[in-house]
């Protein structure tokens, strides 16, 4: 199967799922694609700000993100996500440092500076634009597309995780996930209320 993944870099909640795929590659038959959307796109126009961020600054690790994609690929763009997030010791809460990611990544630190300006922002949108298009603009980050042997396609939202599966875990919560997601007219599951995610 392939999952292509849109996710906001800058979610900690999205960063769950992203480990949580990561798991279900390990013990069911997955190729993970990694894409970008972007919270500032989808919440571009509205009176609130659902994100509490005035200065846009959840346009910069997107920006970078959408650029190492751009320039690099899918596969890189993995490894630089994965920097960003785990570079900074168990007590890190939220990401971490911009140019040590993209080093620790094996790619040129000096991406960084792309989110400060808006020269690709093109870029960010068009990714953002084709994840969102699967499902609509009701939904947030991330949004996953699986494809089957025969072609068939299972998009879905989330899954919203505050914890970490592992092993065969990861791979039942896939499992009943496909299910759900690929039931005909199926919308929308929701269970406990959030709490707190633990990222380490």
């Amino acid at each position: 199967m392939k999952a292509d993944f849109w996710f906001d870099p800058s979610c900690p909640y999205t960063w769950l799922t992203s480990r949580w795929l990561l798991e279900v590659a390990k013990v069911r038959p997955v190729e993970i694609h990694w894409h970008v959307m972007s919270l500032s796109v989808l919440n571009e126009g509205r009176d609130d700000d659902p994100e509490n961020d005035p200065e846009g600054y959840l346009w910069v690790p997107a920006r970078i993100a959408a650029l190492v994609r751009h320039r690099f690929g899918g596969e890189a763009l993995g490894r630089f996500y994965t920097e960003l997030w785990s570079g900074s010791g168990d007590d890190q809460d939220w990401l971490g440092d911009f140019r040590r990611a993209l080093s620790a990544a094996g790619l040129p630190a000096d991406l960084a500076e792309a989110g400060q300006s808006d020269a690709h922002d093109d870029l960010v949108r068009a990714s953002h634009a084709e994840g969102i298009s699967l499902l609509g603009e009701h939904i947030g980050t991330p949004i996953c597309a699986v494809t089957g042997a025969a072609e068939e396609r299972i998009v879905f939202f989330g899954p919203v995780i505050s914890r970490l599966p592992t092993g065969e875990q990861a791979g039942r919560l896939w499992d009943g996930t496909l299910l759900v997601a690929g039931t005909p007219h199926f919308h929308e599951l929701k269970g406990r209320a959030h709490e707190e995610p633990r990222l380490s």
